[in-house]
């Protein structure tokens, strides 16, 4: 994709911070993983994690964290972008408004409940924000990489 070759890649231990966006618009479209995108869903894009994979988003400026099944692939631009959310993630996160927002993304292996609730679309249990602490770690650690 413009130049740049993106393999899959199993990462059991991916933790890494950044930005994601949100996209909303291609509602029908296939999706990578071959099933068609639904912005109602809480999925997301990612370039190398397989397809599906499990993580957790924690939006950086508020702490509050969300599970999303990964189904897609990209974002394709920006060198600090790690995961495009669609509309209902990015809302049960709290970001749509902004359109982009700094945030941690770390594969996790959710309860089969929780998958199952996320490839019919819905959203998993709800999880606790992060301290306020870790969250101003979080956020210093970002500056420090030049994000």
């Amino acid at each position: 994709v413009k130049g740049k070759t993106y393999v899959p890649v199993a990462d059991p231990g991916y933790d890494v911070l950044g930005y994601a966006s949100w996209y909303g618009s291609e509602s029908g479209n296939r999706t990578a993983s071959g099933e068609r995108f639904r912005a109602d869903w809480i999925t997301a894009a990612h370039t190398t994690l397989p397809l599906p994979t499990y993580v957790e988003v924690t939006a950086l400026d508020t702490g509050q964290r969300i599970l999303v099944r990964i189904n897609d692939r990209g974002p394709f631009s920006g060198r600090a972008r790690i995961i495009d959310l669609s509309r209902a993630a990015a809302a049960g996160l709290g970001v749509a408004a902004t359109g982009s927002a700094a945030v941690r993304v770390r594969r996790v292996e959710p309860a089969e409940s929780d998958r199952a609730r996320l490839r019919k679309g819905k959203p998993a249990h709800a999880l606790p924000p992060i301290s306020e602490r870790e969250r101003l770690n979080l956020r210093r650690q970002l500056a420090v990489a030049g994000f």
